[in-house]
């Protein structure tokens, strides 16, 4: 379902330009310099309204934060929340994941976040979905060396194909959580998404993807 298209968008992006990126592409290889510290990078790609970035900079101050959304409607309402109290380590943008190579350089980002991607349920549409192979190969080269890839969702399909097709890829999975809710875990932040669906009773699956040294990756 598409997010009604708000209005005054402009007026409003330009309200919030403290805690957005502008011009993305020029900060290729520069992040941690916008940041101004050589903190970590942290990306969520799909981050809608922001609940779950904004509470993991609260409390993770010394890591640094990109936010990512292709939807204006619910980038607006995540940048207009930042607003109310500016997080030094947040900054949001919208961009899309296929082309993350144009703003990220080669080893530059430590962990990237998938919240409730859109499923893309019909299997000729699998290769839109943000953990298929060609996203993947996108990630593996803006991630560093050690860098990882940690995944939620409540849909047990997607899950279950993107553990196939991670680990197909070669990646080195670990932390898998079947019902993250009723596990041991700690830490979780949750999404808005997340929060309606726990309260409906569904589970949440989670995932941690690793990359493999060049020499154990699949040719």
């Amino acid at each position: 379902m598409r997010m009604r298209k708000k209005k005054h968008l402009d007026e409003r992006f330009a309200v919030c330009a403290p805690v957005m990126a502008h011009a993305p592409e020029s900060l290729r290889g520069r992040w941690r310099a916008l940041f101004g510290n050589g903190n970590p990078l942290h990306v969520e790609i799909g981050c809608g309204k922001g609940r779950f970035v904004l509470g993991m900079a609260k409390l993770h101050p010394d890591v640094n934060f990109v936010a990512i959304e292709r939807e204006e409607g619910a980038l607006i309402m995540a940048t207009e929340k930042a607003m109310q109290d500016v997080p030094p380590n947040v900054r949001f943008l919208s961009y899309d994941a296929a082309a993350l190579r144009d703003i990220f350089s080669p080893g530059e980002v430590d962990l990237i976040y998938l919240n409730f991607s859109d499923p893309w349920p019909p299997n000729r549409q699998r290769k839109r979905r943000l953990t298929y192979r060609a996203f993947l190969d996108v990630y593996n080269d803006i991630l560093t060396e050690k860098g990882a890839l940690y995944f939620k969702t409540d849909n047990q399909r997607l899950f279950e194909w993107s553990l196939g097709e991670i680990c197909a890829y070669g990646w080195l999975l670990q932390n898998i959580s079947l019902d993250l809710h009723a596990s041991a875990f700690e830490g979780n932040v949750m999404t808005e998404y997340e929060e309606r669906f726990s309260a409906q009773g569904s589970r949440i699956y989670r995932l941690e993807a690793r990359r493999r040294l060049p020499e154990f990756m699949p040719k």
